[in-house]
């Protein structure tokens, strides 16, 4: 539509600016991803979670691994994937108490939340060959965190170019791989005790 006015645009005829829904509009150059999951996280916004029994860190570990997309269990922490990766194989290392702060961890849940986040890189560079990782605790809800009352570490592989306009333009992510597939291929490459 370069070189098109406004004006030009707006003489059209109905049938030129009427999509193959016979809905009214203007074709434009993007394609839309559709992500209707994502909208029950937007709807609900930070702090939608208040209490343990609507917390989904805390239900999770009560639900089958598949069923809840937990790769690892641990003695006082767990490894999960994002339910809304930024990329293939983001995973969250949670501790199994509903404890906002990472100053409410004990010595023994620090240690392995640690020990959590270094096998956790570990496997993604056995399965995925990223390039670089995003480590990242988000404190609170003016620190960003989505689920603000349940601390949890955020471990995102890259890759180089994994960062293009879409997230930025159109606030979409393109991901590669189902959420499902993504989760048995990092649990299979967990490594045993």
């Amino acid at each position: 539509m370069a070189g098109t006015t406004r004006e030009a645009m707006m003489g059209r005829a109905d049938d030129e600016a009427t999509d193959s829904f016979e809905l009214p509009g203007v074709p434009d150059a993007f394609q839309r991803l559709w992500t209707p999951h994502r909208m029950a996280y937007v709807k609900g916004g930070q702090g939608q979670f208040k209490n343990k029994d609507e917390c989904p860190f805390c239900v999770a570990p009560a639900r089958p691994d598949e069923e809840s997309l937990i790769v690892h269990r641990g003695e006082t922490a767990y490894v999960v994937l994002n339910l809304f990766p930024y990329n293939p194989g983001h995973l969250l290392v949670c501790p199994y108490r509903h404890v906002p702060d990472y100053t409410d961890l004990t010595p023994a849940e620090t240690a392995e939340f640690a020990e959590l986040t270094q096998t956790a890189m570990r496997v993604l560079r056995k399965v995925a060959n990223p390039s670089g990782f995003n480590l990242g605790m988000n404190q609170g809800d003016a620190g960003g965190a989505g689920v603000a009352a349940h601390l949890h570490q955020h471990v995102v592989p890259r890759w180089g170019g994994d960062g293009n306009f879409f997230p930025i333009i159109a606030q979409t992510k393109a991901i590669t791989q189902t959420l499902d597939e993504v989760r048995k291929q990092v649990a299979d490459a967990w490594p045993a005790r």
